[in-house]
This record gives structure tokens, sequence and C-alpha cells, in this order.
């Protein structure tokens, strides 16, 4: 699954590295509660995301509940505020991991760079990209990531998939790409092959795709 939650209101959420630090600390405490693996992770002023793989069914929105919950309790005391945090819900759609995790993760690693925060992913430190590529700012958080195995295939050593890694994320993927991964992040859609949508499609009982339309329709343009 990729996770999206953003500010209320494209507010920032957080505001200094103690911030930061908080969330990684919540996500480290919960994602061992609630037995889901977090595979990568990337967090910006307004929103953040997390690539999870729960081993439950209601593990991973338990989990997003407790975090989302005990960070603004913690943020409105340490910044002397109260009310809303979060842009409601956290969004998510089941990605699949055979075709598109590895182009997800870079999507991950590359959206800083998007936003205009840094010129490359390795000058941004709030992200899982240091561990995966075995430079950089690292966090005690990472000892705890969960590569999965669409990263191990990269190479038979620490090395080699570093270095693969370290490739793709330098090359980065197409508009086309981004904006199929931002599409099924934003509006819930299933993202991967025909037989992959079928599959998840049988397994629940509302649309994980989009109908094939007319005339689109316009919305506003947003930086995720």
């Amino acid at each position: 699954h990729l996770i999206l939650q953003r500010g209320n209101n494209g507010q920032t959420v957080f505001t200094s590295a103690t911030d930061y630090e908080m969330m990684l600390n919540l996500l480290s405490d919960n994602s061992r509660k609630f037995n889901v693996d977090i595979n990568a992770y990337a967090l910006q002023p307004d929103h953040f995301y997390f690539l999870a793989t729960p081993q439950s069914v209601d593990g991973l929105p338990l989990m997003m509940q407790a975090i989302g919950r005990s960070y603004v309790r913690w943020f409105n005391n340490l910044h002397g505020r109260s009310g809303t945090l979060w842009d409601g819900r956290y969004k998510s759609t089941v990605i699949d991991a055979d075709r598109d995790l590895l182009d997800v993760m870079v999507y991950m690693d590359t959206s800083p760079v998007r936003a205009g925060l840094v010129a490359q992913a390795t000058e941004y430190v709030w992200t899982s990209h240091a561990y995966f590529i075995g430079q950089g700012v690292k966090h005690h958080f990472d000892k705890l990531l969960a590569p999965h195995a669409a990263y191990w295939d990269l190479g038979n050593t620490p090395f080699a998939r570093e270095m693969k890694y370290a490739e793709l994320v330098k090359c980065g993927i197409g508009s086309s790409r981004q904006s199929e991964i931002r599409d099924a992040i934003l509006k819930g859609w299933v993202h991967g092959t025909p037989s992959f949508v079928t599959k998840v499609q049988e397994l629940t009982e509302r649309r994980v795709i989009k109908k094939s339309a007319g005339r689109p329709v316009k919305s506003k343009s947003i930086s995720v």
C-alpha cells in the first residue's frame, strides 16, 4: 500500500527536526504494534508518504489512526495550538509490487526534488533514500525498515542493490508514470497490471479503477 497524509489546507505539519523525528518514532512504535512492514517513507513539510505491507486486514488502518491521533496531540501541545492538523482521512492505494514498487519508491524519493526543496534526492534527509543507497544521513528508525522483495531482487549483495537503486533514482521516472502514481493515490485506484487489478477487484465490493470516460473534469493542481 502507498499511503499519503496531507496537512489540512496545505498547512505545515513538520516545522523542525524534532517534529520529523517524532513522526518516525511513532511510525516505529506503531508499525511493530500493529504488525505492519514499512518498506519506505518520505516526510515533507506539509505531507508524508509511507509504503507499507500490513500482515493483517485491520493492521494498516489501526496503525494510521494511532499515528495520526498521537502526532496531532503531541504537535498541538508542543506548538500551543488546537484543532485538526490533517486533511481528512489518509489516502491510500494498493500497489502491484512486481511491476510498480520500485517506481513508487523512486517517486517518493524524488518528491522533495519535484517540490523544489532540494536539487537532488541525496540532499534530502527525511526519506528512506539514504538507507537504500547505503550513504547519506540515516535515522535510527531505518534499521526497522523492511525492504520489499522487489528491492532485494536488484542484486545479490548490499552494494549491488544500493548501486542499482541509486541509478534508478538518478534516472527517475517519466512524467506519465508520475501522473499514474499521483492519480492512483489521490483517487484511491488500484495501481497495477490488468490481471492484478482483477484480482483485487474480486476481493472488494467497491470499484478499484476509474471508468473509461469522456471529457475529464478540471481539478486543482496539487504537488505531491
